[in-house]
């Protein structure tokens, strides 16, 4: 049986279910990202981290992790996640770099690792 929640990348709409999953740093990060849209720099590197934490780019529309969706693998992801929250929020800066990079110059960010 396949979720209706299984989409190509990470999605927006998961990032607040995300908030929980860690420490004070990383629910301040999200609380950050959830005030500004979705093509925001700062909600497009978040949404980078996520979709390298969870590895989107090789997951199939049959594999087991888009069978369980992608509120559960990311969530899944950042609970099995072995760093801190500063490598967390460090992640997320080096992303937000990039992203702007993108945006100043065309050159796209390295979506895997």
């Amino acid at each position: 049986m396949y979720q209706k929640d299984a989409e190509v990348l990470f999605p927006t709409r998961v990032i607040e279910s995300l908030h929980p999953l860690r420490g004070p740093k990383w629910q301040q990060l999200v609380e950050h990202v959830l005030t500004l849209p979705e093509n925001n720099p700062d909600v497009l590197a978040f949404n980078l981290v996520m979709i390298r934490l969870n590895g989107c780019l090789s997951c199939q529309a049959d594999s087991f992790r888009a069978m369980r969706g992608c509120t559960i693998c990311a969530r899944q992801s950042l609970i099995r996640f072995k760093g801190s929250d500063d490598n967390l929020v460090d992640m997320w800066e080096t992303a937000r770099s990039e992203i702007l990079r993108w945006q100043r110059t065309g050159e796209p960010p390295l979506v895997e690792r």
